[in-house]
């Protein structure tokens, strides 16, 4: 498997891929592909880097991130789904650690709690909970009860 650092003419390709995961992790976000790719133009502009991985001249996984003060934070995180279960996460994020990312540093990634196959994944190549993140949506505020401990 080889990798390469996406560019700007990358965007339609990894506006497709981002669509997928969205849909893939339940995620609710409801952004066009177009959007998608456009949101994409500008993060590859500022902050953000991406690597596309390639297998056999196909593109099978991809990660965006962003290099902050103390960490990585690996913001998406996407094997096509005919790949996966095929050692391909693995070793993308073997190649990430020991050849994309600045050595010492400590990389964070996000995890919706639905989805199941990611955490298992994450937690299988050594990523430990660290947070969670409880939200209130306003149709379950006005249908909850007020508890007092």
């Amino acid at each position: 498997m080889n990798y390469r650092y996406a560019t700007l003419k990358d965007c339609p390709l990894l506006a497709i891929l981002n669509g997928q995961l969205i849909r893939d992790e339940g995620h609710r976000n409801p952004m066009t592909v177009e959007e998608l790719e456009e949101r994409m133009r500008r993060w590859l502009k500022d902050e953000y880097k991406a690597v596309l991985f390639e297998d056999g001249g196909e593109i099978v996984a991809y990660a965006l991130f962003t290099e902050r003060k103390g960490d990585i934070y690996l913001r998406q995180f996407y094997v096509v789904p005919h790949r996966r279960r095929q050692g391909i996460g693995t070793t993308a994020m073997q190649a990430l650690q020991s050849e994309v990312f600045p050595p010492g540093k400590r990389i964070t990634v996000e995890v919706l709690v639905g989805n199941h196959a990611a955490i298992g994944f994450w937690k299988h190549i050594g990523f430990h909970e660290y947070s969670l993140v409880m939200e209130m949506l306003p149709e379950d505020a006005s249908t909850s009860e007020t508890r007092t401990p």
